[in-house]
């Protein structure tokens, strides 16, 4: 489990592992993003986890399919994701 700093928001320190792992390559295009597995890696609550994936979907890093799920975008040649 994550070690949270105390003066951000959990969200955030979520959002940001989240957005280094998609720059690094660990989460390629495409990879599913479970809330549930988020919740329990994370020790939070599924409205965190939300937070944080909402704040992903608006930079454009993940896009959300209802009935689906949240997957990482994909990067065209252009290098901008796709939303």
């Amino acid at each position: 489990m994550m070690e949270f700093d105390p003066t951000q928001p959990k969200w955030v320190q979520i959002a940001d592992e989240i957005r280094k792992r998609i720059e690094t390559g660990d989460l390629p295009p495409r990879t599913l993003i479970s809330e549930v597995r988020l919740e329990e890696e994370f020790g939070v609550a599924r409205t965190t986890v939300r937070k944080a994936t909402a704040a992903l979907r608006e930079e454009g890093l993940i896009t959300t399919t209802p009935g689906m799920g949240s997957f990482v975008a994909s990067i065209p040649e252009d290098g901008r994701r796709t939303v």
